[in-house]
């Protein structure tokens, strides 16, 4: 928005947050011709620089392309299959069209996503506002909830028929909603992952997840020139603790299968450590207060849900606010929190059973790593444990909208 003309001061939908979740949000209502606000704390450099999730469902790519954004995605998105399981010295191939009915996935950094769905909104509109950091939200029990916030050094207001935080776990926008109506449920991972981008080209076609005895190792990629690998690593640890040959000799020897190669190496670009946390709130909407994505739930990335689970928050959302526009009747947004937390609490399972199944608890017995082991022994040897991992990774879930 250029921020020459005059601010706003009423919308229909006021958005916190642009991340992908509030930014897909904005664009879907711009499709309904549903008048909407973005507001976002930081710069837009910040914003589109944030590293975080790189795996795309299909529900995903199809809400991206019917919001505008796909055109990129279709270009340089790489389609992927399926994944590689490394364990107990084996090399397992998880073929996702043949398991689900055709369902594939897509790397695609939440960078880029960010960045196309930015250049869509500042070009066609609705209202993004940068550096517009929202202090307060009032009022959501009334028909005029009011979004505080301040913006070019001075203190503004927005008021709005609805909120939607898309502002994470600490935004204000969970914060305003009174003590007592929210309830958390959560649980903090005994490991860490150190992450790395590096200037060398994946030598493997599909993601690994390997289960090591030295601990948990992940092969991705951004490009076919950007690899992006993890390693599991005790919480608190210092990256600068890790040198980048100290990190290609682990990712070496945790990525080891029979008839496997090494990785290719290159300067590593960024060095990082991610806690891995599992969150949900209930209920996800108070009034006429709504939470999506990361301000709602939080999931380890290992079963690469958080950016589609925020993506399925709002394009519910987004049909929910449309059936309004449309009959009158607020049947589907009272609904909401309810229609997701299914999606949501299944997608939590899933990432707690990669997380605990493909790590190393620094206090888990021989018998408890035994067990991780049947467990991937299942997924390779029985086609019915197969179509349920494949299932739960793309995001296909039968007879569900």
């Amino acid at each position: 928005m250029d921020t020459a003309s005059p601010l706003p001061r009423r919308t229909r939908v006021g958005i916190v947050g642009a991340g992908p979740a509030g930014l897909l949000l904005a664009r879907l209502l711009h499709g309904r011709g549903i008048d909407c606000v973005v507001l976002e704390s930081r710069d837009r450099s910040y914003a589109e620089q944030r590293q975080r999730a790189g795996i795309l469902e299909q529900s995903a790519v199809d809400a991206l392309r019917a919001s505008g954004a796909g055109a990129r995605l279709d270009r340089e998105g790489i389609a992927h299959d399926g994944i590689e399981l490394r364990f107990d010295g084996r090399s397992h191939r998880v073929d996702f069209p043949s398991l689900t009915g055709g369902s594939r996935v897509w790397v695609y950094a939440q960078t880029e996503v960010v960045k196309d769905l930015i250049a869509l909104q500042l070009a066609e509109g609705p209202p993004l506002l940068f550096e517009a950091e929202a202090v307060s939200v009032s009022g959501a029990d009334t028909d005029r909830p009011v979004i505080g916030y301040r913006h070019g050094g001075a203190e503004r207001s927005l008021e709005c028929d609805y909120v939607v935080g898309c502002d994470g776990f600490h935004g204000v926008t969970r914060r305003s909603v009174p003590e007592g109506v929210l309830r958390s449920y959560s649980r903090t991972y005994p490991y860490s992952w150190l992450g790395i981008l590096a200037d060398a080209p994946p030598v493997y076609d599909e993601l690994i997840y390997a289960h090591s005895p030295r601990g948990f190792a992940l092969a991705s990629m951004r490009s076919p020139s950007v690899s992006r690998l993890y390693l599991q690593v005790p919480n608190g640890e210092d990256p600068a603790a890790w040198s980048d040959d100290r990190i290609w000799d682990e990712l070496d020897v945790r990525l080891a299968s029979a008839g496997s190669r090494k990785l290719e190496r290159g300067p590593i670009t960024a060095k990082s450590v991610l806690p891995m946390r599992s969150q949900v709130t209930e209920p996800m909407s108070h009034g006429r207060v709504f939470l999506a994505g990361d301000a709602a739930h939080i999931v380890p990335p290992t079963g690469a849900k958080g950016l589609n689970l925020a993506a399925a928050d709002v394009v519910v959302l987004a049909g929910a606010f449309a059936h309004l526009e449309r009959t009158g009747s607020s049947e589907l947004l009272d609904a909401y929190s309810e229609t997701c937390l299914r999606r949501v609490w299944r997608a939590e399972h899933f990432s707690y059973f990669m997380t605990t199944t493909l790590h190393t608890d620094p206090a888990q017995s021989a018998f408890e790593t035994r067990l991780q082991l049947a467990q991937l022994h299942r997924i390779a040897d029985s086609p019915h444990a197969a179509a349920e991992f494949a299932e739960n990774y793309t995001g296909h879930f039968p007879g569900w909208a």
